[in-house]
Parts: structure tokens; C-alpha cells; sequence
């Protein structure tokens, strides 16, 4: 059984000009704690006073949810990460040859022997705290490289890997796949006895990060991040409510309440600043809307002719958009809706005429609409007659 960290409060605020008020992380975080996501990765404390502050007010909460902090490889992150009284700290230093060299002026050795002093210290102070270590730029680092400090970090106390995609590098079906290397490395830890869970965090600049998580999840990965409406650094990360939906309908991993992700959406999309595309699938406008007329006729009779997502999972209707688009069939069902059942079939064809002349200009028409264009269409017979 996959767990699933959301990081809208931590990776979600490294948008560029997107920042939520303490008021809005505690709203956030309660939403997502009855979305029933297993981990709140609620920030890093030492960023600023304010997150510090969000990040304590969180995981004073009573949650089901398990809330944690982010983490430099730094004794001084890992006490005001304590200080917040968090369950769960992720730490993270890069393995990388390049950059050691280039950047931190550091062997591995070196690196291992920081990364495993902060990761022992932090157990010390809390035995019970659970503990991520991330590779920085985990699948672009050398393997060996990533591999010989992940079973140091586990040693040392790391009750969890996550391998990170930083640069959204993966491609499923290439040499670069997710279920290729989330395999070997698990075989890796099998080999040597270790007991610990493997995380992944996939970015999106190829506009993979979903697929590459489901490919992780294929090669048994134990916990997948994510974020709503995919926020994050340049491309964002997996996004929350497609990750939960597939994983639902498609995977038989039936333990979230999706229907509060239009909630949730809807007040990240608000505070953030970034609007919910239209055409998003799930928590966008259209993603149950149908509009071509043949569309609109075989839906009506049947939605699963063109849906293969029931609306109601997720606590949305599907809708019939009134546009250039449309035919007699969603002209129908939309005059039900508003009690005109009874027009007959020349007013009707008078009235699609409307619609679809408003449509050519751009606009849907809605239901309101609809009703002034059934009036004047009856006024106009009344007049001409």
C-alpha cells in the first residue's frame, strides 16, 4: 500500500510569487489531513520566522496525517525542525561528483560523513522521528555514488530513501526510466539486508512527473510526493488530485476522500495565485463538461461513452456546454434543466440557431442565458406573427 507526502506547503511555496499565510497553510493542511494524504510536508523552518511558526501551528494539530519539515544536512535545521515538534524530518545533500567538486568542495567520504553525523544527531534527539535522506538530483548523481550513501544514511538512522528527479530528467520506456532505477535500487537494499521505504519525487519539465511516478509505484515504491495543482520549482511536481484519482479507479488503492480536492483546489488556486486551467484533468473546469453536439447526445444517454471518470468520485456533475459546438441533443437536456421541455421543434431549431451564432463569437452560454435567448426567440414568433 503506497503512502502519498503532499509538499503544497513546502515545495508548492518554491513557485515563483506564490506564498499561503499561516491562516491559509493551517486551512490547507486541514483539508489535506481529511483528503487523508499520510504525510504533510508543511515547510522549512529555518527559510523564515513565519515559516517557522506555520510549520509548529501545523503539527500541533491533532492530524491522522504524519506532519513534517525540510531539512539542509544542518544541526542548526534539524533543532528548529525539533523545536516545531514535527514527526517526519526530510533531509537532503547532493552525491553528485560534479557537484561536490565544483560547488561544495567535497568528497563523497566527506559528504557521507555530514550527512550521517545530522542523521544520528536528529535520532538522538527523537528517537521516535522518522527520517528522509534525499540524494539531491538523485538519478542524474552516479548510482554508486547514490547508493553508497543511501545505505550509510539507513545505517545511521534513515528510516526512509527518496530518489529525486530535481530536473523532471526521467522518461518511462528509456534508458532513463523510473522503474528501471526505483528496481535496481530496491535490489540493491535486498542484497544488504536493509529495512527502510523508498520514496519518490518526480519534477515535470517534461511533463512526465505522473508518469513517472506510476512507473515507481509499478516497481513498489513506498511512498510517492506530490503537490496541488502540481506546484512547485519551474515545472512543479506530480499533481495531488491526478496522482489520488488514478491511484483510486486505476490501482485499487481506494483510502482517500477525493471529493475534497475540489475544495482544497479551488483554496490553493486562490491564495496562490495560480488560476486551475480549464482544460486541467480533474479539478479543471472542463474535465466533465462535454460540448460536441455528438458528444453531448451520446452522453446524455450513456456519460460512459465519452467519460471514463465518474464526476461524482470526486463530488463534481458533469455538464453540457452551449456553444458553436453544439447539436439538438445538449440543447435538449439544457432546456430540461430549466423547465422548456415543451418548445417545439421549429422554436428549438431557432434557438440553437442563437446559441451557436453567441458560440462563433467566442462565449458559452449558460443556463441563465439560455433562458433570455428561449424569450426573445417566443417574443420574436409572437411579434412576427
Amino acid at each position: 500500500m503506497v503512502q502519498v507526502l503532499d509538499s503544497t506547503l513546502r515545495e508548492g511555496e518554491q513557485t515563483p510569487g506564490v506564498y499561503f499565510d499561516k491562516h491559509i497553510k493551517l486551512a490547507i493542511a486541514n483539508l489535506l489531513d481529511e483528503v487523508g494524504v499520510d504525510i504533510i510536508e508543511a515547510g522549512h523552518p529555518m527559510v523564515t520566522s513565519e515559516i517557522h511558526a506555520a510549520v509548529k501551528s501545523i503539527a500541533q494539530k491533532n492530524y491522522k496525517a504524519i506532519v513534517g519539515a525540510h531539512s539542509r544536512s544542518l544541526k542548526s535545521d534539524i533543532d528548529l525542525a525539533l523545536e516545531c515538534g514535527v514527526g517526519f524530518i526530510g533531509i537532503f545533500y547532493c552525491v553528485s561528483d560534479e557537484r561536490l567538486n565544483t560547488v561544495f568542495k567535497k568528497d563523497l567520504d566527506s559528504a557521507i560523513v555530514l550527512i550521517t553525523e545530522v542523521i544520528k544527531y536528529a535520532k538522538q534527539q527523537n528517537p521516535k522521528l522518522i527520517i528522509r535522506y534525499t540524494p539531491e538530483d538523485t538519478v542524474r548523481s552516479q548510482f554508486e555514488n547514490v547508493l553508497k550513501a543511501a545505505v550509510a544514511a539507513v545505517e545511521a538512522g534513515a528510516d526512509i530513501i527518496s530518489v529525486a528527479d530535481t530536473t523532471g530528467y526521467m522518461v518511462p520506456g528509456t534508458n532513463r526510466s523510473m522503474y528501471d532505477y526505483i528496481s535496481r535500487l530496491k535490489d540493491e537494499f535486498s542484497k544488504r539486508n536493509l529495512s527502510l521505504k523508498v520514496a519518490v519525487h518526480c519534477h515535470n519539465d517534461r511533463g512526465l512527473a505522473l508518469a513517472n511516478a506510476l512507473d515507481a509505484y509499478r516497481a513498489g515504491v513506498d511512498i510517492i510526493d506530490a503537490a496541488a495543482l502540481g506546484l512547485g520549482e519551474r515545472a512543479g511536481i506530480v499533481d495531488l488530485a491526478q496522482l489520488l484519482t488514478v491511484l483510486t479507479v486505476d490501482y485499487n488503492e481506494r483510502r482517500w476522500n477525493l471529493s475534497k480536492l475540489v475544495e482544497l483546489y479551488d483554496l490553493v488556486s486562490k491564495h496562490s495565485g495560480i488560476p486551475i486551467p480549464a482544460n486541467y484533468p480533474i479539478t479543471g473546469l472542463n474535465a466533465f463538461t462535454h460540448c460536441a453536439g455528438v458528444h453531448t447526445h451520446a452522453a446524455a444517454i450513456n456519460p460512459m461513452h465519452y467519460e471514463s471518470l465518474n464526476p461524482e468520485l470526486l463530488g463534481k456533475q458533469r455538464t453540457f456546454a452551449l456553444d458553436h459546438m453544439s447539436g439538438i441533443a445538449s440543447l435538449r437536456y439544457a432546456m430540461t434543466m430549466i423547465g422548456e421541455e415543451s418548445l417545439n421543434f421549429d422554436l428549438q431549431q431557432d434557438v440553437l440557431k442563437e446559441v451557436k451564432s453567441v458560440g462563433q463569437r467566442g462565449r458559452i452560454v449558460d443556463l441563465t442565458e439560455l433562458k433570455h435567448i428561449i424569450d426573445a426567440v417566443k417574443h420574436h414568433q409572437t411579434y412576427t406573427k
